[in-house]
């Protein structure tokens, strides 16, 4: 309370010794809520939980009205009789943080009393010009500036009460258009200007009692910004916020952007609530009327709450249903393509089977037909070997006959020219005989591959065998020749 006016305060703590008005404006607010509760027995709309809600807070606002009308009758009796002792030697003395938040809690309940009251009188609508809600907004600013802890900046201290309504925006997602359109306005500047039209705004949206509820269940939030024995921290902010509810029954059209909300000086009036106590004994019955109305207000107010809340919950459980009977319906196909699924697998689990006894048989053909092909390559190599040995004893014959010739071509010197030409026909035909030699390798070595082929290309295996065969009479042809040119040689010779 660094910064609070010390007069504020002052008049804060001499609340109950200048409430003459509550005496005799106010009747018994029992009586009141009785014949309320008597009427309301009659109705048969109203529901159980909103009498019991609305009984609660009537008992609220009469208990506080009662104590502080005792405080008055004790007033009154200390000024006819003589002081006979000290108060201070015969009551314990108060905590004045305590004391504080009584005076703030008395003067909320006679701020939102006077309200309703003058509210119902001029039809409920109320502009920023009226001084009851003047009044009402100044002491709900003292009530959220009590205990507030001072932040010490480089220009000096600053208190204010903006910080936490600002948390207000991340507690009820639905507040942050109130916080935006306060952010944005021209004319405001300050924190605090800020935090007045913040309320404001709550008011006319009806949604004050609901936002400072949130706000009030965060105290782990609320303990950054407040101090331990602050009036939003203890249980008179739980009492102030079930008081803001009445609040919805009234209907205000305020102006934010043309007041200075800035430099505005929240002091407490309380003349508007001190009052002549013989001029308000005649207006008991009006009195009356009027808090049975605030009452009736207040429990419509509840009503509407509950209806929209039942709404709500109707439009969840068809939401729900729906989603549901969605849940059903893909249940039931999930169930009907797993069925299928499974149809599906039983019949590729027999494809599977006839594919596989069909591989298994066409292997055992092939493994024959390979069997077939490999002997018969085996004994074409056999062939061939024999073949193969056949030439290379020929040709080391001819090599033989060849050294003998040159030993002879050396004997006989005057046949010189007919043995080198002799020569170069024999070289000629050992060249083609090497020719021949490497040809029968290179058809060896196609026949090697064309085996491996016929493994796995059977119906090529006859074409191989009878180009086989054609190479053998060819070969045969050739070693015909090669005898028949042997022996014109050695008929040479």
């Amino acid at each position: 309370m660094a910064d609070e006016d010390p007069n504020t305060k002052v008049e804060c703590e001499d609340v109950p010794a200048k409430e003459e008005e509550t005496e005799a404006t106010e009747p018994d607010q029992n009586d009141v809520a009785d014949e309320v509760q008597k009427d309301k027995r009659a109705d048969s709309s109203w529901s159980g939980p909103i009498l019991s809600f609305a009984r609660k807070a009537t008992e609220t606002l009469s208990s506080g009205v009662n104590h502080y009308s005792a405080g008055l009758k004790g007033s009154d009796t200390s000024q006819h009789s003589p002081d006979t002792s000290d108060p201070l030697k015969t009551g314990a003395v108060k905590d004045p943080t305590v004391v504080e938040r009584s005076n703030l809690l008395s003067m909320m309940k006679l701020s939102i009393k006077v309200l309703i009251q003058s509210s119902l009188s001029l039809g409920r609508t109320l502009d920023s010009q009226y001084p009851p809600l003047q009044q009402f907004f100044v002491v709900l600013e003292h009530c959220l500036k009590h205990g507030l802890k001072v932040k010490k900046t480089f220009i000096g201290q600053n208190k204010s009460i903006w910080a936490p309504l600002e948390l207000i925006e991340k507690l009820c997602p639905e507040s942050a258009d109130i916080s935006t359109s306060v952010r944005d306005m021209p004319g405001i500047k300050t924190g605090l200007g800020r935090a007045r039209a913040w309320l404001h705004l709550a008011l006319m949206q009806k949604k004050i009692a609901d936002y400072m509820k949130e706000l009030i269940n965060r105290k782990d939030l609320l303990g950054e910004f407040y101090e331990p024995g602050a009036l939003i921290m203890e249980e008179e902010g739980t009492v102030i916020v079930g008081m803001l509810v009445g609040l919805n029954v009234i209907d205000a059209n305020l102006c934010v952007k043309g007041e200075d909300l800035d430099s505005q000086v929240g002091v407490i009036d309380f003349s508007m609530y001190l009052k002549d106590p013989q001029a308000t004994e005649t207006t008991q019955d009006d009195s009356k009327m009027t808090a049975i109305l605030d009452q009736k207000h207040y429990i419509e107010e509840l009503n509407r709450h509950l209806s929209c809340t039942v709404t709500d919950l109707q439009a969840k459980m068809d939401s729900l249903e729906k989603t549901n009977s969605k849940l059903i319906e893909e249940l039931t196909a999930a169930t009907d393509r797993i069925n299928a699924l499974r149809e599906e697998q039983e019949q590729l689990k027999q494809e599977n089977a006839n594919i596989l006894q069909t591989s298994q048989r066409k292997e055992e053909v092939t493994l024959q037909d390979s069997q077939l092909e490999l002997e018969t390559y085996r004994q074409t190599r056999q062939g061939l070997d024999e073949m193969y040995s056949v030439v290379w004893k020929q040709y080391k014959e001819e090599k033989r006959i060849r050294q003998e010739l040159q030993k002879e071509l050396e004997l006989q010197i005057g046949l010189k020219q007919e043995m080198e030409v002799a020569m170069k026909l024999l070289e000629k035909d050992t060249h083609e005989k090497q020719d021949a030699l490497v040809a029968l390798r290179q058809q060896l070595d196609q026949v090697k591959n064309l085996n491996l082929q016929m493994f796995n290309k059977a119906q090529e295996s006859d074409r191989v065998a009878q180009k086989k065969e054609e190479d053998m009479e060819r070969l045969e042809k050739k070693m015909i020749q090669m005898e028949a040119a042997m022996k014109e040689l050695e008929q040479r010779m």
